[in-house]
């Protein structure tokens, strides 16, 4: 369990630097609003990375900080974007799926109460994503649609 949730903590990690890069390429689209929500979804990602990094802390278990590749990809539109955020977030909530089933295996109840509470998070995630991609669809073409959106995103607040 420590050497995949150290693997985990990594997934998370690369999540918030793919979130970043996402946030300034929607920036220098002046799409200020997206380039905040995705910002904040940064900022959840670290929290989620340190949430296993402390999980593995308080188990007296060796964390292995592993290198970040940087951020890779070709999307460009709003709705490409977000595409992929769900993209991504699938890949997540199925690396956190084979955690939890490793968990049951190995009879590891403490983890697997911390997975439970990522699962629920993941599904928060990934209808989050759809919501956005659905907006971004209606949207369409209109640039007011589109702008009233962002300015919508604009107002997500950080998470306690």
């Amino acid at each position: 369990m420590r050497s995949a949730i150290n693997a985990q903590i990594r997934e998370e990690l690369d999540s918030a630097y793919l979130y970043l890069g996402l946030s300034a390429y929607m920036d220098g689209l002046n799409l200020r609003g997206c380039a905040h929500w995705l910002r904040m979804q940064w900022q959840e990602e670290i929290q989620h990375a340190l949430k296993f990094l402390d999980f593995l802390l308080q188990r007296n278990c060796e964390v292995e900080l592993k290198a970040l590749a940087a951020p890779a990809f070709s999307a460009k539109t709003p709705l490409e974007i977000f595409e992929l955020v769900l993209a991504h977030e699938c890949h997540i909530t199925a690396c956190i799926h084979e955690l939890y089933a490793l968990a049951v295996v190995e009879h590891d109840y403490a983890s697997q109460t911390l997975l439970q509470w990522f699962i629920t998070e993941q599904l928060e995630e990934e209808q989050s994503a759809r919501d956005i991609i659905d907006d971004l669809r209606l949207a369409g073409d209109s640039g007011a649609s589109l702008l009233l959106l962002d300015r919508e995103l604009a107002a997500r607040q950080a998470e306690d």
